[in-house]
């Protein structure tokens, strides 16, 4: 009787101990598999933090490659013929980068670049000169440009950025509390949209043209090869390597199809000097020197573009660089 009795408690027992180890074995296999998965996780996230680590290196290395050949150049002239406007067509690195593979599985490493003449394009910043001075010729200039490549409402629009720039250079109201004043000069108020006592940052890349009112990610679109940002607002243009609209914008009276023909000139002789490019002007252009923005046929200021491709990953970056004799400063880089 008490045998039997026993029977039911220890099926029992039984049960409740198979599903337990179940349970546990569930428990055993959900674990190992977070394991598995977090090491997979940190595993790929390891490889792709090398990856970019080697695509920043190897742009750094391109970087160098592209001084090296600003630093070469030792021609009093700068044209589109010189060694530094030869783009560099894709070249594989798989010899020179260790990706981590196979050799039959290797992966397609290559890298690519271009070097442009920033001063073939016209300044934002000099439409304000060092000082705060207005510089009626470069805004003249810009308005033109923005009419040239068909930007609705072009003279407003080159108003609203010379007032921003004229607030970005107003002296904050610390500042001018320091100095004793609260008052701004009387020729420099801004007629902006902007609040009152709102700090304008000065523009240091052509991204910052979007803080303007007006400007949107389509005219930059469509002006991003004819207008730059430098830190200098007393550049000059070299007209060696200018395209025909901004040529056209900085010499008064030059219609662009006659700027299209310098361009043709300049392809087969490429511009010595100033007399040189005075000239070749048409006849309408007889004294380009009066009411012209600053001309010039040597550059300073380069905008270096390289890609590299690595694993499937892709990286561009953007550096803008400067050229004063044998010495080669990056002022700035970003990725694009």
């Amino acid at each position: 009787m008490s045998r039997s009795r026993l029977c039911p408690h220890r099926q029992r027992q039984r049960g409740v101990a198979v599903i337990t180890a179940l349970l546990l074995t569930t428990l055993a296999v959900t674990i190992v598999a977070s394991l598995f998965w977090q090491q997979q996780v940190q595993v790929r996230s390891i490889e792709n933090q090398r990856t970019q680590l080697q695509k920043q290196w190897i742009l750094r290395g391109a970087l160098d490659w592209s001084s090296l050949i600003l630093r070469s150049d030792t021609n009093q002239v700068d044209y589109l013929g010189d060694p530094w406007a030869i783009p560099l067509e894709e070249v594989r690195l798989d010899e020179f980068v260790e990706n981590g593979k196979q050799d039959a599985d290797a992966s397609s490493a290559t890298l690519s670049g271009y070097i442009v003449d920033a001063q073939s394009r016209l300044n934002v910043n000099a439409l304000v000169r060092n000082g705060g001075a207005l510089s009626p010729v470069d805004v003249a200039a810009f308005a033109k440009l923005l009419g040239n490549l068909r930007i609705p409402s072009a003279n407003a629009l080159a108003k609203a950025t010379v007032n921003y720039l004229l607030t970005a250079r107003q002296p904050q109201p610390a500042e001018v509390a320091t100095k004793g004043s609260s008052n701004p000069a009387p020729d420099s108020t801004p007629t902006t949209q902007s609040q009152p006592g709102a700090h304008m940052m000065p523009l240091t890349q052509f991204d910052d043209l979007l803080a303007i009112p007006g400007f949107t990610e389509e005219i930059l679109l469509k002006i991003k090869n004819y207008v730059i940002v430098l830190p200098l607002s007393d550049s000059k243009i070299n007209v060696n390597t200018a395209s025909a609209e901004v040529l056209s914008a900085v010499i008064p009276r030059l219609s662009l199809s006659d700027a299209g023909t310098l361009v043709a000139s300049r392809e087969r002789a490429y511009f010595k000097d100033a007399a040189d490019f005075n000239n070749r002007l048409p006849a309408t252009n007889t004294t380009p020197a009066t009411g012209a923005v600053s001309l010039d046929v040597k550059t300073e200021y380069f905008l270096v573009n390289g890609k590299v491709k690595l694993n499937n990953a892709v990286l561009e970056i953007q550096s803008l660089v400067r050229r004063r004799g044998a010495a080669v400063t990056v002022l700035w880089t970003r990725e694009t």
